[in-house]
């Protein structure tokens, strides 16, 4: 294995696992206050139980996010030098804010852990949503580096010199809103059917049913409602890649040739060497439609671009086929969920609790898809349109040892976390514990 793919290998893998992380930090919060302010309104002494038990989560993910976030950004150093040589005064301003709002969010954190009975109650409870705030305005900070890698824009590019460069302009790149909402919606849906799920599992065991129903009820409710409003951002980031980057578009939908009303695939078994798409199912025109908004846009086929500009297909378009598909499965369980707020007695029966059980994982899976959509399919390029991969990566040899130490301490970190929330529910199970 060489530099490069060791390099590629490790970000992958720290990403797939910080962003895991990242994400709960995001949202967990958000399910704390509101059981607080249900505790606060009612003294049910559920709800205070509840909230002192996601609190303690919140803070296991605030520790974990926040060293596989700095592992990261040591990573863009070591492994990318020439791209952090480049990027880093142009990309430089959400990186130093996502400090500041993480810094806010430590603080207001610290608060609110040690603020109980401390301090008064409705300061108590707000420092709580600064946890929540400041935790999302991290996320879409870093998301907008990302968009920028997407959509490079703040600088004049002259002779392979970055010139006239306006931080603020490559803050706002034209990537960041669409690429924000979908990953902060995406955020939510997944974190919502995991924890919704957990306690889905317990009800479904028959432990603690009327805590664990009013916990399921808090995080599916934020699930679903961004599941249901997922597809729009999907449509607006589909949109934002068919005009920026139109290889990717036709990689997520393997589309070879280059076509006047062109039909979207679902499913299909990509062959590279022959460049066709089998067992697929199409909709006629509804790609030019969704990617142009006229049913007989021309949609560009990968045939038309040069070998070394397109991504690993099959990749692609197998992770962006999970992402949506996914998605939709999660959209209809976010509907089910509203449907059994007025049939109350699905609410008795097995199989509604199996089933969002069974979903817990499932958001997860689609936010991982598609971040191999974005990143995978940007591929050669780091810096789109701009700098390649192989250009950025750091000449030191042996990054394959670097590579297997990662493997090791995210590995180690994984099985704590994981020990850890078992050890919470375990004691959420517990009619002694407090």
């Amino acid at each position: 294995m060489d530099n490069l793919d060791a390099a590629r290998l490790q970000m992958a893998f720290t990403l797939i696992f910080h962003i895991v992380f990242a994400c709960i930090g995001m949202v967990m919060p958000f399910f704390m206050v509101i059981s607080h302010k249900k505790w606060l309104n009612t003294r049910n002494p559920i709800y205070l139980k509840l909230t002192k038990s996601w609190q303690k989560g919140v803070a296991i993910f605030f520790v974990t996010g926040a060293v596989s976030g700095t592992a990261l950004s040591f990573e863009l150093g070591l492994l990318w030098p020439e791209f952090m040589k480049y990027a880093g005064p142009i990309i430089g301003m959400p990186f130093s804010l996502e400090g500041a709002a993480f810094f806010v969010e430590a603080i207001a954190l610290g608060f609110y852990l040690y603020g109980w009975d401390k301090i008064p109650e409705k300061f108590h409870w707000f420092t709580g949503v600064i946890v929540g705030i400041s935790g999302v305005a991290s996320g879409i900070l870093v998301v907008s580096a990302n968009g920028w890698m997407n959509a490079p824009s703040g600088f004049d590019y002259i002779n392979g010199q970055f010139l006239n460069i306006d931080p603020v302009k490559a803050l706002f790149n034209p990537a960041w809103f669409t690429q924000a909402l979908h990953m902060t919606l995406a955020a939510f849906t997944a974190t919502s059917f995991a924890v919704a799920g957990i306690h889905a599992f317990q009800i479904y065991k028959r432990r603690q049913i009327e805590l664990h129903k009013k916990a399921f009820k808090i995080a599916i409710t934020f699930g679903a409602i961004a599941a249901i409003i997922q597809p729009i951002s999907g449509d607006l980031s589909a949109k934002d890649v068919a005009k920026r980057q139109p290889v990717k578009l036709a990689a997520m939908e393997a589309h070879y040739e280059t076509t006047n009303g062109a039909p979207l695939y679902i499913g299909g078994i990509v062959n590279q060497t022959n460049k066709t798409v089998s067992h697929k199912i199409e909709i006629p025109k509804a790609l030019s439609f969704l990617a142009f908004g006229d049913f007989n846009a021309e949609v560009k086929g990968l045939n038309d671009f040069p070998d070394d500009v397109k991504p690993n297909v099959a990749t692609v378009h197998y992770a962006f086929q999970i992402m949506v598909g996914i998605g939709t499965l999660l959209m209809i369980a976010g509907m089910l969920f509203f449907i059994s707020l007025k049939r109350k007695s699905w609410w008795q029966k097995n199989w509604f609790w199996l089933l969002f059980a069974i979903l817990a994982p499932f958001g997860f899976m689609a936010l991982e898809a598609g971040w191999i959509v974005t990143e995978v399919g940007r591929q050669p390029w780091i810096i789109h349109n701009i700098m390649r991969t192989k250009d950025a990566v750091t000449p030191m040899p042996g990054m394959i040892y670097s590579f297997y130490f990662y493997l090791l301490l995210y590995g180690m970190l994984t099985v704590s976390v994981t020990w850890l929330m078992t050890r919470q529910v375990k004691a959420l199970n517990n009619p002694k514990s407090a």
